[in-house]
């Protein structure tokens, strides 16, 4: 019997596969469980339907992202701190003191954890901090860190 799988399966099958299973344990445990439909013509085209708008929604994804790193590559966000001697902080400058200010000053909303910062930020200067928007897309500002 042919099943389009719900769920993945441990040994079975992954989400949205069409396989042929042996028709007691369709019907008996996967379609009982709701793990599994049958695949008939018409849940066929519904899992094509749906591919289709995954890929779909998945290339705007890639698209949004792409349009936000042009806008991202040009900014300068600028954070004040207290500073000793040689332009050493005392403290540090955090992704989320990061975020927090790209937020007020563009509004633009990057989560901490996306950014790419190795470590905080101790020093005056600029810094180059990376932003993960996408898997496929990496956009790069400066923080230009300037004596309080």
């Amino acid at each position: 019997m042919k099943v389009i799988f719900l769920q993945d399966v441990k040994g079975k099958g992954k989400k949205g596969e069409v396989k042929d299973v042996a028709v007691g344990y369709a019907q008996n445990f996967l379609l009982k469980n709701k793990l599994a439909i049958e695949a008939t013509p018409a849940n066929l085209s519904a899992l094509d339907g749906q591919e289709k708008r995954t890929q779909k929604d998945a290339a705007e994804e890639l698209a949004a992202a792409k349009q936000l790193k042009e806008k991202i590559d040009t900014i300068t966000v600028e954070l004040k701190a207290k500073s000793g001697e040689g332009g050493r902080l005392f403290g540090s400058i955090t992704t989320k003191q990061i975020a927090d200010a790209l937020n007020k000053s563009e509004g633009i909303k990057v989560d901490r954890r996306k950014m790419d910062l190795p470590d905080a930020i101790r020093a005056l200067g600029y810094t180059n901090v990376p932003v993960k928007l996408h898997p496929d897309v990496v956009a790069t500002f400066k923080v230009h860190v300037v004596e309080e």
